[in-house]
């Protein structure tokens, strides 16, 4: 069993940056393909990022060029840097982890807004 813990979310005015954290109970975490998602009300839920465990990095279209992921081994972590934030992009973000099985964070909620 894998916790994931986020936390980084929070209000934010349109144009500004945050960063959300994700961090993991494994040992293993080196091993996981780590992803980014997002679930606004009345949608389903959407892949943000991803980073795999060699580190190759995806993106949604609708993110490219203004968030990045990053990972760091050492701490268990992943990270999302988010700038240029717009009304569309507020959701509860997930993280997860992915490898044998997908274990999913209990997520933070992002709302940009003026």
């Amino acid at each position: 069993q894998v916790q994931l813990v986020e936390s980084g979310g929070g209000l934010v005015q349109p144009g500004g940056s945050l960063r959300l954290s994700c961090v993991a109970s494994t040992n293993a975490f080196r091993l996981y393909g780590m992803g980014w998602y997002r679930q606004a009300p009345g949608n389903q839920r959407e892949l943000v990022a991803h980073v795999t465990s060699g580190g190759i990095t995806n993106y949604a279209d609708s993110v490219k060029g203004r968030f990045t992921i990053a990972r760091d081994n050492a701490k268990k972590t992943v990270y999302l840097q988010m700038n240029s934030l717009n009304p569309n992009d507020t959701a509860v973000y997930y993280c997860s982890a992915q490898w044998v099985r997908a274990y999913w964070g209990q997520g933070t909620q992002v709302t940009v807004s003026s």
